[in-house]
């Protein structure tokens, strides 16, 4: 076709029709996504995201957030002990919250003890994610006695709480290693108690979904091909089976902080020398009746606020991921 003045404007309008649209940025599709719709239409989401954000950001930088290191032996003394928050009589403003028995302020406490709650309730659900995504894709992918297998492991565990479970894999490892190492390796026995304890939700989820996508014309395709079992399992089948994953790992990010904070509280926790959330209540629970209910009120508000903040988050994800709930 030979292109004049008088039919140019349209060939160019026919080469502009025809042309590609510019490849959009991973962040312009973030925002123009339904997910981010649904996350500015709710103020409660906004909000819990805000606070876990703030909580979480605090953690991270507790170091320079801090106006003093509770792990520092050296800065403390006794004399600052069983001070009341700064904005009662006898509070000092270096100690915002307040000091325990120890003289270690409160609120840096809470922001170290915070770090590791986090860290352990994290790598606890890391674990158990990893485990149940694992067993759940070979449960369903297979089928067979392996699934049988696996789902009545399953099902015996879950017939036992978490916490009951979480307190005989922490009784049978200081069983095998002994009073004396315990207190070395007591923050990864947490990190196994949790993550054996919360697999099987995963396994079951993952399970059900593979029974169905083993069977759509992709992954029969892959099979044409001549793609192994492994790869069509990890490279093709678990992106799509990622979702409702994705809204467990939320909601038991706050369960697996809670059983930390539990098992703290019980005394078969991470020592009073690593504190955590549940340690620290657990030791301000002490001088609650003295008169001292800074040392145990402040960081169970902060568990409190924690655990609600990622809950609420679980709860958007869950109903915003869902297509029967839009």
């Amino acid at each position: 076709m030979q292109v004049t003045s008088e039919n140019a404007p349209a060939v160019q309008a026919e080469t502009e029709a025809a042309a590609p649209p510019p490849r959009r940025s991973a962040l312009a599709r973030m925002f123009d996504s339904d997910l981010w719709h649904s996350f500015t239409r709710s103020w409660v989401t906004m909000l819990a995201a805000f606070a876990t954000l703030l909580l979480i950001g605090s953690a991270i930088f507790a170091h320079q957030i801090a106006p003093n290191d509770p792990f520092n032996l050296a800065s403390l003394s006794l004399l600052d002990g069983g001070k009341p928050p700064a904005w009662l009589a006898d509070g000092e403003w270096r100690f915002p919250l307040g000091t325990d028995q120890q003289g270690r302020c409160v609120f840096s406490s809470i922001l170290f003890g915070m770090r590791i709650s986090l860290l352990v309730g994290f790598l606890g659900v890391l674990l158990a994610a990893t485990i149940g995504i694992a067993l759940g894709l070979l449960a369903g992918y297979v089928g067979g006695s392996a699934d049988s297998l696996i789902m009545r492991i399953a099902d015996i565990q879950l017939t036992f709480p978490a916490i009951l479970i979480a307190l005989l894999i922490d009784g049978t490892m200081r069983a095998l290693v002994g009073t004396a190492r315990s207190e070395v390796l007591v923050f990864y026995v947490l990190i196994i108690s949790i993550g054996l304890s919360f697999w099987v939700q995963y396994a079951r989820t993952v399970r059900g979904s593979t029974m169905v996508e083993r069977n759509k014309e992709y992954v029969q395709a892959a099979r044409l091909i001549g793609l192994g079992n492994v790869t069509i399992l990890f490279r093709h089948v678990l992106p799509n089976v990622v979702g409702p994953v994705l809204v467990i790992v939320t909601i038991n990010m706050a369960l697996a902080i809670i059983t930390e904070a539990t098992l703290s509280f019980l005394g078969v926790g991470l020592p009073p020398t690593e504190p955590s959330l549940g340690t620290l209540i657990r030791v301000g629970n002490e001088f609650l009746f003295s008169g001292e209910w800074w040392v145990v009120i402040f960081p169970g508000l902060t568990l409190a606020a924690l655990v609600l903040a990622i809950n609420l988050l679980g709860d958007w994800l869950r109903d915003a991921l869902n297509p029967k709930l839009r």
